[in-house]
């Protein structure tokens, strides 16, 4: 079995020298703010020293973009870019490559389970994978579980034990270190073909990695936690991508009882949380929830306990000044045209003996100039009151 799993890792890796690592098109989403990883995790569950389950998936960063069908043997592309740009022959043989190292791995366990002293039933971990730096060499890693406890690590080219797992875990690692071909194929999957896939599957899923969904967010009372107090809820819902920054604050000052809940994954690849905070009933009054994330481009959301948001209390506050201005138009036009209808029959009359219809007249002219000089007046006044609203 090691010789044939030789033979397809040089296969792999001969078809491989030829290509070059995609170049980094750009950071991943903003909002994460780490540097993207790609990592395999395994979890194998041992009843007895006959019969063993394990599960295998691949992940980028919290988006799992692999899994491992064991009852075909293959593995599954969880997206339509999860193969990156390998070409078919090399996931066909990274394929081929993990079918015998499950088969492998469940028969060498059981083989040296007694050896090692593992006691049935029993639980084996590995995560393993790789993270890129802009500018910076990438990172690799391995590591080992046993019953949920840190077990080992495969550091350089050697396998390491972990320091709390005591003589156990030093006579595994003094095992695994005798087997050099494995050391190497391990060594040349982590700082070889780990980051060449990763980036590659980083350009691939560009454009679904970047996207930027903005919260909706709202307030809501909880259960009750006591008498006189109030649960206060803060409601943050279908943004991407996951990392979010949520808090209950009063004024600048964070408010250090807020709990904050798991992010859970909704159907359409967003996320939602929820914030509490427990306070006393007479103390829920200039409190809001703040939400900082990279969808909003440094513009926070701010929605108060009383439900209205920054926002919505200056739209109301505009309405009211803009409501109270025209009153007062109003009120000054309804003045204004009190006067006029006064000023103009009494004009009228004071044009004595005249004729005010006949244009040619002398009276008509006159009370021509009068009108025009009584309308540009109240013009004038009337853009005096709107220059002072």
């Amino acid at each position: 079995m090691l010789l044939l799993l030789l033979l397809i890792f040089k296969g792999l890796f001969h078809r491989g020298e030829g290509m070059t690592a995609p170049q980094n098109s750009g950071p991943l989403h903003a909002a994460a703010e780490e540097d993207p990883v790609f990592h395999f995790l395994q979890s194998s569950s041992f009843v007895n020293n006959s019969w063993a389950y394990t599960r295998g998936s691949g992940w980028l960063g919290e988006v799992q973009t692999h899994g491992w069908d064991k009852v075909l043997d293959t593995i599954r592309y969880l997206k339509t870019w999860s193969r990156g740009n390998f070409s078919t022959e090399e996931l066909k043989s990274l394929q081929a490559l993990f079918q015998l190292y499950f088969h492998g791995f469940i028969r060498e366990v059981q083989a040296f389970a007694s050896q090692f002293q593992f006691e049935y039933p029993f639980e084996l971990q590995i995560s393993a994978g790789c993270s890129v730096h802009v500018g910076k060499p990438s990172e690799s890693f391995l590591n080992g579980a046993y019953q949920g406890t840190d077990f080992l690590s495969f550091q350089g080219n050697s396998w390491l034990p972990s320091p709390r797992a005591g003589s156990q875990a030093q006579n595994v690692c003094r095992v695994l270190n005798k087997y050099r071909d494995i050391k190497e194929i391990v060594q040349s999957l982590l700082s070889e073909t780990c980051p060449r896939f990763l980036a590659s599957v980083l350009k691939a899923g560009k454009a679904e990695l970047e996207r930027q969904v903005k919260p909706e967010v709202w307030v809501s009372k909880g259960p009750t936690p006591g008498p006189g107090h109030l649960t206060l809820v803060c409601h943050v819902a279908g943004f991407h991508p996951k990392p979010v920054w949520v808090m209950w604050m009063r004024g600048k000052q964070e408010q250090h009882g807020t709990r904050r809940g798991d992010v859970l994954p909704n159907a359409d690849e967003t996320w939602y949380l929820q914030v509490t905070l427990d306070v006393a009933a007479g103390e829920a009054a200039g409190l809001y929830c703040q939400v900082k994330h990279s969808s909003l481009g440094g513009h926070d959301i701010i929605i108060y306990w009383d439900g209205y948001s920054m926002f919505q209390k200056v739209m109301c506050l505009t309405v009211v000044v803009t409501v109270i201005a025209l009153k007062v138009l109003a009120f000054s036009f309804q003045k204004l045209r009190s006067s006029w209808n006064v000023l103009v029959p009494s004009m009228q009359k004071s044009v004595t003996g005249a004729n005010t219809q006949d244009p040619r007249s002398p009276g008509y002219q006159l009370f021509s100039a009068w009108d025009w000089w009584a309308k540009n007046r109240f013009l004038k006044k009337w853009k005096a009151i709107l220059n002072r609203s």
